[in-house]
């Protein structure tokens, strides 16, 4: 359904019944331009038998509106317009990769609000960004076109089909086990945003470090990882779970930036248990 938060319509969908007693989770998608609610979806749907879930396609990003701007701050203040219709005082929130840097400033900025954390694949400062290039370029399985990598890297692509084309030249990274025939599902299966995506590397990303205010973040937190992840390499996740409060890392040993999928039952089990012992009394 389409619902207008902060004067833009977003693509919301709401799994699970609003039995009384029923804690909400918010689930945010990553790859701004590129990403839909559809991950969080397959991801977190599995919750709905305890959890309210809920996930949106982020303000420019799969089929919700589009309204500028892309700044960090307005995507944090679109995650609390959900958390307000959906009538939830406070919110269990996950995030994946870029909506992992948005799940960690709303935790920063709202602590009262969340109640945990769950957070997959991400980082709390943009160094990320010279491993993850370093990592493609030594890549033995695929060979990289540096000047698409750029393009993609810095948010500099021209349009929704330039960024296809960039997008298809680096998703063979992601995975643990590569497959050519799911990199291309992915490639005809995204929705592709190319403003949205370029505002998002090349102005958010430049700017990026909240490696100081981690300690902000109150919220029992967990930090999950692939082991193979090129793009968030383990290092920033040890940086997120050593910087919170009450962090916990769980590293995913046969998974890429993807253990959600990869290793799909096992990362469940863990989020389940995370949980049960986080929200005792709270």
């Amino acid at each position: 359904m389409l619902v207008e938060i902060n004067g833009n319509r977003l693509n919301i969908e709401v799994l699970g019944d609003d039995r009384p007693g029923k804690p909400t989770m918010v689930a945010h998608h990553g790859a701004p331009g590129l990403g839909s609610l559809g991950e969080p979806r397959a991801t977190f749907g599995r919750f709905a038998d305890a959890f309210r879930v809920i996930v949106f396609d982020a303000r420019g990003s799969g089929a919700s509106e589009g309204r500028e701007p892309y700044t960090h701050e307005q995507w944090v203040a679109d995650v609390d317009g959900v958390r307000a219709w959906a009538g939830a005082e406070r919110i269990v929130l996950a995030g994946g990769s870029y909506g992992g840097f948005i799940a960690m400033e709303y935790a920063i900025t709202h602590p009262d609000r969340v109640s945990a954390l769950v957070l997959r694949d991400t980082s709390a400062d943009n160094s990320n960004q010279e491993m993850a290039i370093r990592n493609a370029l030594a890549s033995s399985r695929v060979e990289i076109d540096r000047v698409k990598l750029d393009r993609i890297m810095s948010g500099t692509v021209r349009d929704d089909d330039d960024l296809r084309d960039c997008w298809r030249e680096i998703l063979p990274l992601y995975d643990h086990d590569y497959d050519p025939a799911k990199v291309a599902e992915r490639v005809a299966a995204t929705p592709y945003r190319y403003r949205t995506h370029n505002f998002a590397f090349a102005v958010n990303q430049p700017n990026y470090d909240i490696k100081p205010r981690l300690s902000q973040i109150t919220a029992p937190t967990l930090v999950t990882v692939g082991r193979h992840d090129w793009i968030t390499p383990v290092a920033c996740s040890e940086t997120i779970a050593a910087g919170v409060r009450d962090g916990r890392l769980a590293v995913f040993e046969k998974s890429g930036h993807s253990p959600q999928v990869e290793e799909a039952d096992l990362f469940e089990a863990t989020v389940r248990e995370f949980l049960k012992n986080a929200l005792i009394g709270r």
